[in-house]
């Protein structure tokens, strides 16, 4: 198939057949394979529970996994490769569980992405942590899907490594804390 829209692309004459190619490779490209894994949506959620806990308090992976309607024994794999990351930690014991190492506002979006999905980049010639040049690219400085891509790479890892966990939450935590202690 590469073979094929990279000759597509070739012969394509004029900004819009590029654009239009483009647009189409997108498209294609998002019937294959979801924006982010079910597995980064389970991680982001479970960090999020993590964070309205009262802080120093563990959960305990079956109250998440309820709450969260997430998986336990799929839950236990993902909070094992945070824990792996140094995102959060586990005790043993009654009063077992996970709980955050970090502050939920040092935890970004970006960072659990890439621990859980691999690079965010939608291109691996515009990866930064996993470089691969396209078997189907001539040139990668005159590319014009590189150009384009670069472009909502950087836009992406902008909005992403900069909005955290705590962002993410309805409340700010500070608020959700101080109602869990009353």
């Amino acid at each position: 198939m590469a073979d094929i829209a990279f000759e597509t692309f070739r012969r394509a004459e004029g900004v819009g057949h590029a654009l239009r190619f483009v647009g189409n490779l997108a498209m294609e490209a998002k019937k294959q394979a979801p924006m982010i894994s079910q597995k980064a949506k389970y991680a982001l959620r479970a960090l999020v529970a993590l964070a309205r806990a009262v802080p120093n308090e563990p959960q305990m992976i079956s109250e998440i996994a309820e709450r969260q309607a997430i998986p336990k024994k799929f839950l236990e794999q993902i909070l094992l490769d945070l824990k792996h990351h140094g995102l959060v930690a586990s005790r043993r014991g009654k009063a077992g569980g996970y709980l955050l190492l970090k502050d939920p506002a040092a935890i970004s979006y970006g960072e659990v992405l890439r621990i859980v999905d691999g690079p965010l980049a939608p291109l691996p010639c515009l990866s930064r942590i996993a470089y691969q040049r396209c078997v189907d690219c001539r040139d990668e400085d005159t590319c014009e899907i590189r150009r384009v891509f670069e472009r909502v790479a950087v836009a992406t890892r902008e909005v992403l490594d900069r909005t955290s966990i705590a962002e993410g939450l309805d409340e700010p935590i500070e608020k959700i804390v101080s109602q869990k202690r009353a």
